[in-house]
């Protein structure tokens, strides 16, 4: 079994949960409230610069060049086309300033003190741990509803198809791999890190799914 698959099991309920929610479920079929994705959306938002950081620094932790490149590319798509998908959808969406700019909920800030938390470890596995789920789980609601129906609006088709294809199971493909590497090379107190950081950041990704439909 491959470590990530592993550390998947040991999380299996909330991994379920978060993959299969109601929020997805309605957003993939277009009947998911305005007033839900204007909140999430503007909340999700707030994990842009967490996440820069932290993949930035997966970067810089990474082994070689070679191990490097992949997610250096997938910065570019962040700070690229997701940011910008970002912007259009508030102008398309009415989300206001002020509404852009609220104070993160719970759930927001849990997984931002994880990012980070990560992120200044300067520990590559604990990078990659987050990482993974992070990719993982959208990667796992998104492929079974893509491609999107024809008629859903861009601020549901394109959350779709930003997180399913070739190109995203690349990179989803590419962190599970470098995890799975690095995972024999960690002594049993490290993995034992490893492990509850990921099984953390799982059900942190259900919470704000549970956040964001309760909005």
């Amino acid at each position: 079994m491959r470590p990530t698959e592993h550390l998947r099991q040991l999380a299996a309920d909330n991994w379920h949960a978060a993959t299969t929610h109601a929020f997805t479920t309605e957003l993939a079929d277009g009947t998911l409230p305005l007033d839900k994705i204007r909140w999430y959306l503007a909340q999700d938002y707030q994990f842009i610069d967490g996440f820069v950081r932290l993949l930035a620094s997966a970067i810089a932790h990474a082994p070689s060049l070679a191990d490097s490149v992949p997610a250096a590319q997938f910065l570019a798509v962040i700070t690229g086309p997701e940011n910008t998908y970002f912007l259009r959808s508030f102008e398309a969406l009415d989300v206001t300033t002020v509404q852009q700019n609220a104070a993160a909920a719970p759930a927001t800030r849990d997984f931002q003190a994880l990012m980070a938390e990560a992120a200044a470890s300067g520990r590559y596995e604990l990078m990659l741990a987050v990482l993974v789920v992070a990719e993982w789980t959208y990667l796992s609601w998104a492929t079974p509803v893509n491609p999107p129906r024809e008629d859903l609006p861009f601020w549901f088709a394109e959350w779709i198809t930003l997180h399913a294809g070739d190109g995203f199971e690349g990179v989803v493909e590419y962190l599970r791999a470098q995890l799975d590497k690095v995972w024999p090379t960690l002594d049993a107190a490290a993995q034992s890190e490893v492990e509850e950081l990921f099984t953390r950041a799982v059900e942190l990704e259900r919470a704000f799914f549970d956040a964001s439909y309760a909005a």
